[in-house]
C-alpha cells in the first residue's frame, strides 16, 4: 500500500499529478451580478442591455432643435438620453397628434406659461400630467428641457429639481439655481414632517368614497418583483428587521374627504413620508383607488357591489382601470380612451412663503362633470 492516499490532502504530498484548471473565461459586467433581475429597478444598475436604438433623421418640416444637454448623469436621464431628447424634436410635428405627448416646443411654452412663483435663486411652475420630471432613455422630460427654459426665462444659473410630484401626477415644482438654498429648503421640509407638520398637499379625485371622512393611513411599503416590472406594495405588518434593514420603509399619510359625488370623492392628501408611489398605494388600502390610476387599480375588487382588497399575488397584471358604464357615461368617456391619474400637488409650504398652484384643465373637467366641489385653497 502507498504511504500517501491517491488523491493528496496537502500540495506538495506526492500522488497522481492533478490536471491543470482551465483557464476561466472573463466575466462581463452584466453576468457578475445574478442578482438583478432582466430589467433593473434603478439606475446605473446592471442588466440585460436593451436593444440598439436606430438614429432616426429630422423631417423636411422638422422643428429647429434645442441646444445640446451637457452630458452629466442625473436621475435617470443620462447625456445619451439627452441627445436622443434632442434628437426627437425634428419629429414634434408628427408626434403631436399621438396620444399625450407633448412636442419639445409646445413643452417648453407650456412651462414657460404655467410659472406661478419666481423670487431670487426660486422658480415655481406647475407641470402637466403628460411631461415626467425625469425621463427615461430617449424620453422628454422637464430635466432635459430646462438649460432651455433657463435661456427663455433669462436666468443666468443653471436651474436643478428640490421638489416634484412624481411622475404621472400633475402639480407644483420648485427648481432653484442655488445649491445652498436647496440645501436649506431641504432641511426644512424634513424639520417640518418631524414636528407634524404637512408641507405638501395634495387634491386627488377616487373612485369610491372612504368610510370615514378624516383619518391617517399607515402602513409599510415595499417593492416586490412581479414579472418583468417592479411593483410597489403595502405589507400589513412588517417586522423590525426588515424595517432596519431598508426592505419595508413605514409610511403615513393624512387625508380629509372635500366632497362626494355619485360613488366619487375628491380628497385632500398630506403626506407625511416621502416613497414611490405612496399615495397611490394608500388610497386602494382605504378601497378608494385614484381616478386614472392605472397601475394600481386592479387591486380593488367588487363583489355584490362592495370593495374589498385583493392579495398582491392574487392582482392581475396593471392594465387600463375598469370603471363602469355609468361613470364611464358621466365622464363622457369612450371605451378605449385612456384616463390621466387625478393626483395633483396643489401646495407646498416654504418656511416664508406658500405656493399654489390650481389644478389642471382635465381635472376641473373631471370635477364638474361629476358635480364635486373644487379644491379650495388650503390654509397653513
Amino acid at each position: 500500500m502507498p504511504l500517501y492516499p491517491r488523491y493528496p490532502r496537502y500540495p506538495g504530498t506526492p500522488g497522481i499529478p492533478i490536471l491543470p484548471v482551465p483557464p476561466i473565461p472573463p466575466v462581463s459586467r452584466y453576468s457578475r451580478y445574478p442578482r438583478y433581475s432582466r430589467y433593473p429597478r434603478y439606475p446605473d444598475t446592471p442588466g440585460t442591455p436593451g436593444p440598439t436604438p436606430q438614429p432616426r433623421s429630422p423631417g423636411r418640416d422638422a422643428v429647429p432643435a434645442l441646444p445640446a444637454v451637457p452630458r452629466r448623469r442625473s436621475g435617470f436621464m443620462a447625456g445619451r438620453g439627452a441627445a436622443r431628447v434632442a434628437a426627437r424634436v425634428g419629429q414634434g410635428a408628427n408626434s403631436a397628434g399621438k396620444g399625450r405627448q407633448l412636442g419639445p416646443e409646445a413643452a417648453l411654452r407650456l412651462l414657460e406659461a404655467s410659472v406661478v412663483h419666481r423670487e431670487g435663486a426660486l422658480l415655481a411652475l406647475s407641470k402637466p400630467t403628460a411631461l415626467p420630471v425625469l425621463g427615461r432613455s430617449g424620453e422628454l422630460s422637464l430635466t432635459a428641457l430646462l438649460p432651455a427654459l433657463r435661456r427663455r426665462l433669462g436666468l443666468p444659473a443653471e436651474l436643478h429639481v428640490v421638489k416634484a410630484p412624481a411622475r404621472e401626477c400633475s402639480g407644483l415644482v420648485l427648481l432653484s439655481a442655488c445649491h445652498r438654498v436647496t440645501e436649506q429648503l431641504q432641511r426644512s421640509f424634513s424639520a417640518a414632517r418631524r414636528r407634524g407638520h404637512f408641507p405638501a398637499t395634495y387634491s386627488a379625485v377616487t373612485v369610491g368614497i372612504p368610510a370615514e371622512a378624516e383619518g391617517e393611513i399607515h402602513a409599510g411599503l415595499c417593492w416586490q418583483q412581479k414579472g418583468d416590472t417592479a411593483v410597489v406594495v403595502a405589507v400589513p405588518s412588517p417586522g423590525r428587521r426588515s424595517l432596519a434593514r431598508g426592505e419595508v420603509k413605514s409610511t403615513r399619510t393624512r387625508y380629509r374627504l372635500l366632497g362626494a359625488a355619485g360613488g366619487c370623492a375628491l380628497l385632500q392628501l398630506q403626506p407625511r413620508t416621502a416613497f414611490p408611489e405612496q399615495l397611490q398605494v394608500h388610497l386602494t388600502l382605504l378601497l378608494c383607488p385614484a381616478l386614472g390610476d392605472h397601475r394600481h387599480a386592479s387591486r380593488v375588487g367588487k363583489v355584490l357591489g362592495e370593495p374589498f382588497l385583493l392579495p398582491p399575488q392574487e392582482t392581475p397584471t396593471p392594465h387600463t382601470q375598469v370603471l363602469d358604464a355609468e361613470l364611464m357615461s358621466r365622464l363622457q368617456l369612450s371605451p378605449h380612451q385612456r384616463l390621466p391619474l387625478h393626483l395633483h400637488l396643489q401646495q407646498l409650504v416654504l418656511p416664508h412663503t406658500v405656493l399654489c398652484a390650481p389644478p389642471p384643465p382635465h381635472f376641473l373637467r373631471t370635477l364638474r362633470l361629476l358635480g364635486l366641489p373644487s379644491p379650495p385653497l388650503p390654509v397653513h
